[in-house]
């Protein structure tokens, strides 16, 4: 159960070792006029009292304020993961559902004012349009929010970042073209089944919209199939960018969305975001090798990319009706795929985010809870409030060791927790270092409390060693496998991490029948 005494340095070593390999590689459904039902891509089924689909995806529903607020901290800006500025005034949180019926999801929740969208009917009917769609191409949205002033929508959420990020900002890393490829294709097969589910309209379309899940592969973000508002504009990006029809006419068409497509397409091949026109006179003076991206190094095909320049130039005509069709994109881009066999993670350079570890049957204490969100605030509040309760009978000492020692040592042990409730937690390691190394008086709230502070420092390493130093003082103590969890997630463990989160719960709940431990 767990790390301990001769199983330390081994345990440790493994830590590393693994770290080496890592760095080398309360819904109330609507009522029967919205259906809830997936018109493609996933089935709808029962699961624990929710029904999923069978990628894993719920039924659209509606959610409370009060669930939203849990799930981001009451909106904190810590959880803030998009912001698109005056042009598009809606921000996007990251969060994660404390409702056991969604195993503890993470969602993504954009927020939107009452000026955008003023009539909550509308809001909710144009929700529960793009509700319906279930896709594996897409980032999907499972439910939305009108409560008073609040228009919310709620989707799955991505991890790993936008295409914009990973082409335009990440310097040392380069996606290579056959996963470029990959991207192109996956949109386009996205917007191909939006348009033949009835919703066509995608509303400014670029590498931000485009996202990608723990597996690396590429999606395409729900929210752009609504308007940024009832009335609003529906692109925020520059004029050069835009569909030259909107400028004319201020109206989305899917020959709009084609267009925009083009420009994605452009991105993929030059890794810049360069305005379509100034790139369409390089492809008419067959310039096109000096449009690709350098960061290449020469690594693609010349026939390739002359296809998908071919089909970029035929998006951004100005003429609506000269472009090409959703399913025109797929069927010239499939043919294009040539390592089907690898992973997208692979491809990006990126480790693979490992699953949520499922909901343990009995519900989470405020300190599981705590650690299953990685909230080291939410853990050092309780800590601070536990105080040393759970020291009781860990130590034996004689009246000799009292009185040559024990002052100096306390006296350490005492600023430490000044400094720790104080939250200066360099200082605190400090100190219960001081009160550690004299060894007279083993305190495995001190290891618990030293490991957190390693944690505020940005030192995994050192607090899965603390916290494992915890168990071995007192071995069914609850906090110590707590804090192992959190280390090892810290440490991208995340398998481990939620074997010993399981333990940690298993252990308090032993405790609640009679046990000892916390």
């Amino acid at each position: 159960m767990g790390c301990c005494e001769s199983t330390f340095l081994k345990a440790h070593d493994s830590v590393d070792k693994n770290r080496h390999h890592h760095h080398q590689h309360n819904h109330h459904n609507r009522q029967n006029n919205h259906p809830t039902q997936p018109s493609n891509g996933t089935d709808a089924a029962a699961a624990d009292g929710a029904e999923l689909g069978s990628e894993g995806v719920p039924a659209f529903s509606e959610f409370s304020l009060a669930d939203l607020k849990a799930a981001t901290n009451n909106f904190s800006s810590d959880f803030i993961v998009s912001e698109s500025g005056e042009k598009a005034p809606n921000v996007v949180y990251k969060g994660r559902l404390q409702n056991g019926n969604n195993n503890r999801r993470w969602i993504a929740v954009k927020k939107f004012t009452k000026v955008a969208w003023p009539d909550p009917k509308q809001f909710a009917d144009e929700a529960w349009g793009v509700g319906k769609l279930r896709h594996k191409r897409l980032a999907n949205l499972i439910g939305y929010c009108c409560d008073g002033d609040e228009r919310l929508l709620v989707a799955e959420f991505m991890p790993n970042d936008t295409l914009a990020k990973h082409l335009f900002h990440w310097e040392n890393q380069t996606i290579e073209w056959a996963m470029r490829l990959r991207v192109a294709l996956y949109i386009a097969e996205a917007l191909d089944y939006c348009s033949s589910e009835g919703r066509p309209l995608y509303h400014d379309l670029n590498a931000y919209r485009v996202l990608f899940d723990e597996n690396g592969d590429p999606r395409l973000s729900c929210f752009g199939l609504m308007k940024n508002s009832r009335d609003g504009k529906s692109y925020s990006t520059n004029l050069a960018y835009t569909p030259p029809e909107y400028l004319r006419n201020g109206r989305v068409t899917p020959e709009s969305v084609i267009f925009s497509f083009g420009t994605v397409l452009l991105d993929l091949l030059s890794g810049k975001h360069i305005p379509p026109s100034h790139a369409l006179d390089m492809i008419r003076g067959k310039n096109i090798i000096l449009l690709m991206d350098s960061h290449l190094e020469g690594n693609f095909s010349s026939e390739e990319a002359t296809v998908v320049f071919d089909l970029a130039s035929r998006c951004l005509q100005y003429e609506p009706r000269e472009r090409p069709n959703t399913n025109d994109l797929v069927s010239t881009l499939a043919p294009l795929q040539n390592r089907p066999e690898v992973p997208s993670y692979v491809m990006l350079g990126i480790q693979k985010q490992e699953e949520a570890p499922p909901t343990p049957q009995h519900p989470l204490s405020p300190m599981g809870d705590a650690c299953s969100r990685m909230d080291l605030t939410a853990i050092h509040q309780i800590l601070v409030m536990t105080h040393y309760k759970d020291d009781e009978g860990t130590n034996e000492l004689s009246f000799q060791e009292w009185t040559q020692q024990m002052r100096d040592m306390l006296e350490a042990r005492k600023r430490g927790d000044v400094a720790f409730r104080e939250k200066d937690f360099r200082t605190a390691i400090d100190c219960y270092s001081q009160f550690i190394d004299v060894g007279t008086m083993v305190s495995p709230t001190v290891y618990a409390r030293r490991s957190l502070c390693h944690l505020m420092c940005e030192q995994p390493d050192a607090a899965l060693r603390d916290a494992m130093q915890a168990q071995c003082v007192y071995p069914d103590w609850s906090t110590a496998f707590y804090m192992q969890a959190v280390a090892l997630a810290k440490l991208d463990m995340h398998k481990d991490a939620a074997d010993m989160l399981k333990e940690a719960a298993s252990l308090e709940e032993k405790r609640q029948r009679g046990g000892r431990g916390s």
